[in-house]
């Protein structure tokens, strides 16, 4: 999959846990962990604003793109 989530390395970066962040922004760890493990389908914009807000970063810190395509490795 292209697009590469990078949220367990802004949770460490913030010294917080992934139960703790699900619980202040209102999803349960179940989602967070789908998310996290990047076998989420998509994202709510509310959701990833919420997690922005919490983690104090913006969207590009914890979802990266990946061209595999153009990938010469």
């Amino acid at each position: 999959m292209p697009i590469i989530i990078n949220l367990d390395v802004m949770l460490a970066k913030r010294k917080m846990r992934s139960n703790e962040l699900a619980d202040k922004i209102g999803i349960t760890t179940a989602n967070l962990s789908i998310l996290k493990t990047g076998k989420a389908k998509a994202i709510r914009f509310s959701t990833l604003e919420a997690i922005c807000k919490e983690l104090d970063c913006q969207p590009g810190d914890i979802m990266e793109f990946i061209d595999e395509e153009n990938d010469s490795n």
